[in-house]
């Protein structure tokens, strides 16, 4: 079940990384909702979050924490919103979306230049434990 996603783990499509272990990767969103929304993914091909073993999912919460703390000390907001969808890509995925009120996880997606998103990928990692 190959995606976009797994290209991106495999180094065929650039992304604006934010974080990575021997298990997860985390990187911009290129469209979106609010600056500093970020996608968490296991890099084994797992379609549905909830198919992702316990222990795994449990290791790829503690590791969005991380990048959620991150991304709130490097983007203002009040909170860090936390959507699982799991439709637009056949790869299971968290949207850590900053927000400073509860519409904002309903934004229409944004257009930002990959110098916007390099810039904010790289504010984000400044700030990760």
């Amino acid at each position: 079940m190959s995606s976009i996603f797994s290209k991106i783990i495999a180094g065929e499509i650039p992304c604006h990384k934010v974080a990575e272990n021997d298990e997860f990767i985390a990187f911009l969103d290129i469209n979106p909702k609010t600056d500093g929304h970020t996608l968490v993914i296991p890099k084994q091909e797992i379609d549905y979050l909830f198919d992702i073993d316990d222990e795994v999912l449990g290791r790829m919460m503690v590791f969005a924490k991380t990048v959620a703390h991150a991304i709130e000390k490097a983007i203002p907001c009040t909170r860090i919103g936390v959507a699982v969808i799991g439709l637009e890509v056949p790869h299971a995925h968290i949207h850590l979306i900053p927000i400073s009120k509860e519409s904002d996880l309903f934004a229409d997606k944004s257009k930002k230049t990959p110098e916007e998103l390099a810039q904010t990928a790289a504010l984000i990692r400044e700030r990760l434990m």
